[in-house]
């Protein structure tokens, strides 16, 4: 028999445990309309590396919770009001965070506390080449037991982002055209399958909101409207298995894309009209239309990743990898 851990929100991902801090806080007041939320001071009170920070501050600027500006970071309050931005230490506030969700954050060596970081440094080396990863370095990387040095690895081997070779290493990538081209071939196939199957239980409200935000609030990415799509529309399908399908095969390509946009590779404005269009056909029902100019926009999509890692793959020694990856 199975025993269920005390705390349900240790199984929680980091990002989302400090999204729910965030959301109430600001609701309740305790973080100021203007205050700018960076990263850093977010991730060292959180006990938490910067991704999870990163996704828990896109999410809530797709909620219209918080904003970018032209300063770094995050300000809170939604867009297109004239806030002043109110630079303190997030620390200097009193945060209200529940004794569950502290304690699920504040655990230390666990896999989730380090699978956002160890992903998006194996989802980048992978556009450069096969890479080994060392478990005995990745332990000392970390600096924790190589019993969750191999939960990280197995959950990424279950994402599809590693494998083990023939001599039982692990091994990521190489990402090549050949398999990216594929996934998107699968992706045009199976998502607008999902979305047909996903008509009757959309709240087109929610859909319209976003298509209404597409062009006038700068926070609204490529990847976060991706997202959207995928949580709103694609998500709702009353097929788990097909969801499942969609979800783990999006996860390499997610993960790359993330990767190669903190490289410093812009995010493709163009597709930001795409998904207006998209959001649009949705938003008005006509759901064999938005299927089939879904498909269409993969099929671009996937000529613009392409191209998108032909730029990278030239400047792979100016990219820094971490130690516990070795080029084979």
């Amino acid at each position: 028999m199975t025993l269920r851990p005390s705390n349900p929100l240790a199984q929680e991902p980091r990002y989302e445990l400090i999204t729910q801090v965030l959301r109430s806080n600001i609701a309740s007041g305790a973080l100021p309309a203007g205050l700018v939320l960076l990263e850093g001071p977010i991730a060292a009170l959180m006990q938490s590396s910067r991704i999870p920070v990163q996704a828990a501050l896109r999410t809530l600027a797709l909620e219209g919770l918080v904003h970018r500006f032209v300063g770094r970071g995050y300000l809170v309050g939604p867009p297109h009001q004239e806030i002043i931005p109110l630079r303190r230490d997030i620390a200097a506030f009193d945060l209200k965070i529940p004794q569950q969700v502290d304690d699920a954050l504040q655990t230390r060596g666990t896999w989730k506390h380090f699978y956002d970081e160890v992903e998006e440094q194996v989802a980048l080396c992978q556009v450069f080449g096969e890479f080994r990863i060392v478990e005995t370095e990745l332990a000392d990387y970390l600096g924790v037991s190589r019993t969750v040095v191999r939960d990280v690895l197995s959950r990424l081997q279950e994402r599809g982002l590693i494998a083990k070779n023939a001599s039982s290493h692990w091994i990521a990538g190489p990402l090549t055209a050949r398999t990216l081209r594929e996934k998107f071939e699968l992706r045009a196939i199976v998502e607008p399958a999902a979305l047909r199957l996903a008509a009757p239980h959309i709240h087109y409200s929610q859909i319209e909101a976003f298509r209404d935000r597409i062009g006038t609030d700068p926070t609204l990415k490529p990847e976060g409207l991706e997202a959207a799509l995928m949580t709103y529309c694609i998500a709702k399908a009353p097929n788990t298995a097909l969801v499942e399908m969609i979800q783990t095969n999006q996860m390499l390509l997610s993960s790359v894309n993330r990767a190669l946009t903190g490289l410093g590779l812009p995010e493709d404005e163009i597709a930001l009209d795409q998904y207006r269009t998209l959001f649009d056909l949705i938003a008005r029902h006509p759901i064999d239309s938005a299927a089939e100019y879904l498909r269409d926009h993969l099929h671009i999509m996937a000529a613009k990743n392409l191209a998108r890692m032909k730029i990278v793959a030239v400047i792979s020694e100016a990219v820094g990898f971490a130690p516990y990856l070795a080029v084979q």
